[in-house]
């Protein structure tokens, strides 16, 4: 620990005022604990103009922050935006979810003071995830290039459907006619892959899934490949232009441009909730097993 005082970075969801009874649990056992609270601005301000309890001072987070622990506290889309800003920092991350019970934020209000404890002991276990990024040696990607999910290309909402020219390691694979194409981690596999017909995939075993988006031809299927390689993109479309997602963080660029996507060379560590495994989330998340007819 920096100094032998724990460090905790808070980033939380201002749209959800749901979170506040977190945000007090969070503060309160921080300040028990001795520990420093950094906190993402936005929420700062939020917080002081919502909570009902007074915020203490905090030190505000910035680009090139460092902590013991980065706190995230909403749903699994918060988590997302969370781990995009915390990159290759290698900083474990404790989801704490305000909603119903998340993949990635799998913590409850209630697991709060238990789950910091043992942060500031050590006594806890993590789960490195995959990371993928897009680079292009056409135009300058714009925001952050990574994703925890996965990344998506797209056609805009009115458009045609668009052509995507996919290679993998230098070999040509196969030309997608779609809405779009997914490439997703494991961890993404339970997302909008999912929601399209891709594989689900167990989070430790690494692998990139290329899942298509309403395919033209229906004898596509999604794919999983190594998790070492490389997929090449070249999409055209009828009206000059395509979305390129990131983990739902959605920017538009002109047709015939390359992109090249592969496993970053680093993974965001998530916090394991001592009770919660995969499987259990799966089957709660996914109703498997229930009779809806009763």
């Amino acid at each position: 620990m920096h100094n032998n005082k724990l460090q905790i970075a808070l980033f939380g969801n201002i749209y959800q005022e749901s979170g506040l009874t977190a945000v007090s649990k969070v503060l309160d056992v921080a300040g028990r604990l001795g520990a420093d609270v950094l906190i993402q601005q936005s929420y700062y301000e939020f917080l002081s103009s919502h909570i009902t309890i007074p915020v203490p001072p905090c030190r505000i987070i910035t680009d090139d922050f460092r902590s013991d622990v980065v706190v995230c506290i909403g749903g699994d889309g918060t988590f997302l935006d969370v781990a995009s800003r915390v990159g290759a920092r290698q900083i474990p991350i404790l989801g704490i979810n305000t909603g119903r019970l998340g993949f990635l934020a799998n913590f409850s209000t209630g697991d709060i003071e238990s789950a910091l404890t043992a942060v500031a002991c050590g006594r806890y276990t993590v789960e490195h995830r995959n990371v993928i990024m897009i680079e292009s040696d056409d135009i300058e990607l714009q925001g952050i290039p990574s994703a925890l999910n996965e990344i998506a290309i797209l056609k805009h909402d009115i458009s045609a459907m668009i052509t995507i020219h996919t290679s993998v390691d230098g070999e040509y694979l196969t030309t997608y006619q779609a809405d779009g194409l997914i490439v997703g981690t494991p961890t993404g596999s339970t997302a909008y892959s999912l929601s399209v017909g891709g594989p689900i995939v167990v989070p430790g075993l690494s692998a990139l899934t290329l899942t298509p988006v309403a395919p033209h031809s229906l004898n596509m299927r999604p794919i999983m490949l190594h998790p070492l390689s490389e997929v090449e993109l070249k999409v055209k479309s009828r009206s000059g232009s395509f979305l390129v997602s990131l983990d739902g963080r959605s920017t538009s660029y002109h047709d015939n441009i390359s992109l090249r996507i592969h496993r970053a060379p680093y993974t965001i560590d998530v916090i394991n909730h001592p009770n919660h495994t995969f499987f259990s989330t799966l089957r709660e998340k996914m109703k498997w097993g229930i009779d809806e007819r009763n």
